[in-house]
């Protein structure tokens, strides 16, 4: 009898050690009513006390840290008589029906979970085989009746750095608050782990777009073109739903999922120079991992092969994975396999009926643990006109490349069908007891 080592799929989940907890909870232990000193606070940080705001706790805003500005802004009392529905006690919008749903799926959390990637044990064998959106529509319609809300506040304090005008536009508000209480163990720990930043490199990223990461490294926060959001503000409902549903029923999922989207806008009165960014805050599946080789697949044969394989975090593509599996194949036990072909059936199934296509599985080989962790990623934008022209121009052979190869980008439902079919293949079931 041949035991199967890898018969486990966990959804993933980051365990708070005690000790780390009481680290974590430093700030809101306390209630600090004053700084003693400025100089406590770090160089380029505003000294801004929210005024009866959320949690009693301070947030260092710092100029070129957008999330220390939403941060603040989710610590607001604006922000939080929003979400409480203080101002008239109805539920703003028509999604009311949705968030109440959300709030009722699951009780409430001790630790940071992730319902989105998995974790799957593996073997490996040598057997051969755009501009920054200043609204969304509904934004500029009425207030009460938008699931947005716009704060907006300055620091008229510093005197070394000057005035300074921010706004941040939340996008969807209540909803994403209430898919981040399935999430994570409180709203502290979500603006905590957002109040400071540092930009990244992330390889495989397009050029000039805003990549960075919070401090404790939860988090991913990346920059969104006009054209993602606005095709997220049209599925954002189904989004909410296709969650809601996976969370009710423990349907198998591996989105990586977005936990807020937000316009950070600064302007500084001195010089007059005003900066818009929309950014999506998405959980990193990677988060305390030991990840040795990172894969992002789109089961496309076309300009799917990275030549630079040198150095550390590099993102090897689809052609390196097959050239990878000659020798070295990747094995999932039955269960394994079964749950991430059921994962991938669900969220394709769901991308198609939204028109969104162009998608990633992006996977990490974790050699300490002998778990491949994967997620899909890239899915903010939806099939418009200008893919319909490029697929046509990829698959006409205009741009050079094998004609014999599909093109990256096709229509949302062949999309789906060879990306199902390529995860399939290349990831194998390993050899048990009842195969012949």
């Amino acid at each position: 009898m041949l035991r199967d080592p890898v018969s486990n799929v966990q959804r993933t989940y980051s365990q708070v050690s005690p000790r780390e907890a009481e680290k974590l909870n430093l700030t809101s232990n306390a209630s600090p009513s004053f700084i003693s000193s400025i100089s406590l606070l770090p160089e380029g940080a505003r000294s801004m006390i929210q005024q009866n705001g959320q949690y009693d706790i301070v947030v260092a805003v710092y100029d070129n840290e957008p999330t220390s500005i939403i941060s603040y802004a989710l610590t607001s009392k604006e922000y939080v008589d929003w979400i409480a529905d203080k101002p008239n006690g109805v539920e703003r919008g028509s999604n009311a029906s949705l968030i109440n749903k959300m709030n009722s799926v699951a009780s409430d959390l001790s630790t940071w979970r992730s319902f989105g990637s998995l974790d799957l044990d593996y073997h490996y064998g040598n057997y051969s085989s755009e501009d920054a959106l200043a609204t969304v529509g509904s934004l500029v319609a009425d207030p009460k009746n938008s699931p947005h809300l716009r704060i907006s506040f300055e620091d008229e304090s510093s005197l070394t750095l000057g005035k300074v005008k921010f706004s941040v536009t939340c996008y969807f508000a209540k909803e994403f608050d209430a898919l981040r209480r399935k999430c994570c163990p409180s709203e502290v720990d979500f603006v905590r782990s957002l109040s400071r930043c540092k930009r990244w490199s992330a390889q495989g990223g397009k050029s000039n777009v805003y990549f960075a990461k919070s401090f404790d490294e939860r988090f991913i926060i990346k920059q969104v073109t006009k054209t993602e959001l606005e095709s997220f503000d049209e599925f954002a409902p189904e989004y909410f739903k296709y969650l809601t549903d996976a969370l009710s029923s423990g349907s198998p999922t591996c989105l990586a999922k977005v936990l807020g989207i937000y316009q950070v806008s600064v302007k500084h009165a001195k010089t007059a120079k005003e900066t818009k960014m929309d950014l999506m805050v998405m959980e990193n599946i990677f988060f305390k991992r030991s990840i040795s080789k990172v894969y992002d697949l789109k089961g496309s044969a076309r300009s799917r092969y990275n030549s630079d394989t040198t150095g550390a975090n590099k993102v090897l593509l689809d052609m390196n994975l097959l050239e990878t599996l000659h020798t070295n194949p990747i094995f999932l036990g039955s269960k394994a396999k079964r749950r991430l072909e059921r994962a991938v059936w669900n969220d394709t199934s769901f991308l198609a009926s939204v028109d969104v296509m162009d998608y990633s599985l992006l996977v990490g080989v974790d050699e300490e643990r002998k778990e491949l962790v994967l997620g899909i990623i890239d899915y903010m934008r939806q099939y418009t006109w200008d893919k319909h022209l490029e697929t046509w121009v990829k698959a006409s052979g205009i741009l050079g490349g094998p004609k014999n190869a599909s093109p990256t980008i096709i229509s949302p439902k062949q999309y789906k069908k060879r990306f199902r079919k390529a995860m399939t293949t290349y990831f194998l079931t390993v050899p048990d007891q009842w195969s012949s």
